[in-house]
């Protein structure tokens, strides 16, 4: 009986300690591939190879949420981030994930510390290598305090659109020594799209460098945040053309004549920011006018130019007119593009008499030279302060690069050419 009891317990010993083993084997099984996964979760950037033509930088986010392991895409170069991915494999060294929203996957396994696969999208598929990390970007021209000059967060309001503009002036340096009245101020106006009082795009930010080269160059400068943006509020942003945005750039001048500080009030735009500093300019609203990249046609030619140069600097064979751009599902659905399309800035052009300071650059893919710059320069009036100059080897930003595609705007580390930031503030203090 006693031996019974004996081979009973040490039988129920041998099967609690299987029952332990077999729980721990368990819990083993099912921590394995979290704790493997952990050399996968975080960020993984690389550069796609698109047909030798050009590289796009991607960074794949794998960040552990909720139970579950979530994944989207950045594509930086193109200023689009947090796209939504769909996680369909996860391993200790593997992963493969679909993204609906751009028709594409990416199928990748790690070794050697990187994450090398393949990029698929609508049946083309690039190899790609990813590291771990995301990507550090350098801004030698971005300037930081302290500043050798003065700066005032300042306010002004458009009535008519209910919108309030906030925004950063800039004094010159050396400004309390100079005569009342005699400086010089340029109201800075963005391009397309609500952007930042630095006009921030693809982590540069041109507006704030501009504004530090002129002030150090004897100009004042206020620059805004576009409605509706940053510290910005009111004014509708959806149904708002560019007319709507003029009148915020004209609240803007009038705010500069309020002060009695300055000499000339001007304006400083770049791309739709030249067509408002050439609708202001013949409406006699600006003493003179800085115009970065200004359209100088018809929006739909502009448009179906802009395609046809990025297509063919991207390997294929332009074919859009500017017919068949008007016939484009954006086109339809933006009353933004819908009144671009249609404007034609020939008039506003021809009827602006204060002096003129029009830039482009010849690798500008988006507002294409000769097309624009020509148009400009034979719409002005001929007169000895005005001035249309075209830059070798400068794209739409005003960089030094080598294909003028937009995918070199981030990959680019100068903001703006020098030479542009010295004929425009020599330009500006050489005027009566």
């Amino acid at each position: 009986m006693r031996r019974t009891r004996v081979i009973c317990q040490i039988s129920e010993a041998i099967r609690k300690l299987k029952t332990r083993c077999l729980i721990t084997t368990l819990l083993m099984m099912l921590a394995a591939p979290a704790v493997a996964q952990e050399a996968l979760l975080g960020s993984w950037t690389g550069k796609l190879n698109i047909m030798g033509l050009q590289q796009l930088t991607l960074v794949l986010h794998l960040q552990q949420a909720e139970g579950e392991v979530k994944a989207t895409l950045d594509s930086p170069d193109q200023s689009v981030r947090g796209i939504a991915a769909t996680t369909d494999y996860l391993s200790d060294d593997s992963v493969a994930v679909r993204v609906p929203m751009l028709g594409a996957s990416l199928r990748a396994r790690l070794g050697g510390g990187r994450l090398e696969g393949t990029f698929t999208q609508r049946g083309m598929s690039f190899p790609i290598a990813l590291d771990k990390g995301e990507e550090t970007v350098r801004r030698p021209q971005t300037p930081a305090p302290p500043y050798p000059y003065v700066t005032k967060e300042v306010s002004f309001s458009n009535m008519a659109d209910s919108a309030t503009l906030a925004g950063t002036l800039t004094y010159p340096q050396g400004f309390d020594t100079m005569t009342a009245g005699s400086v010089p101020v340029v109201l800075m106006v963005s391009g397309s799209g609500q952007q930042n009082r630095d006009e921030e795009l693809f982590d540069h930010k041109p507006f704030l460098v501009i504004a530090d080269y002129l002030a150090r160059h004897g100009i004042a400068s206020l620059r805004y945040d576009d409605r509706a943006t940053g510290a910005s509020t009111g004014g509708d942003v959806r149904n708002a053309t560019t007319q709507h945005f003029m009148r915020d750039a004209s609240a803007g001048i009038s705010f500069l004549r309020r002060q009695k500080d300055f000499g000339p009030v001007g304006c400083l735009g770049h791309s739709e920011g030249g067509t408002i500093a050439f609708m202001l300019g013949a409406r006699g609203e600006a003493d003179f006018i800085v115009a970065l990249a200004a359209p100088g046609v018809k929006g739909d030619t502009l448009l179906a130019a802009q395609v046809n140069s990025i297509m063919q600097q991207s390997g294929m064979v332009p074919t859009m007119t500017a017919a068949l751009y008007r016939q484009q599902r954006a086109v339809k659905q933006s009353p933004w593009l819908q009144w671009f399309t249609d404007y034609d800035p020939s008039a506003d052009i021809s009827h602006t008499r204060c002096p003129v300071f029009a830039l482009n650059g010849d690798r500008d893919r988006q507002v294409t030279a000769p097309l624009n710059p020509d148009a400009i320069r034979r719409l002005l009036p001929p007169t000895e302060h005005n001035q249309v100059k075209t830059y070798a080897g400068l794209n739409h930003l005003f960089q030094h690069c080598t294909t003028g595609l937009p995918a070199e705007y981030r990959q680019t580390e100068e903001t703006i050419a020098p030479e542009v930031l010295s004929d425009v503030a020599g330009w500006i203090n050489a005027l009566p």
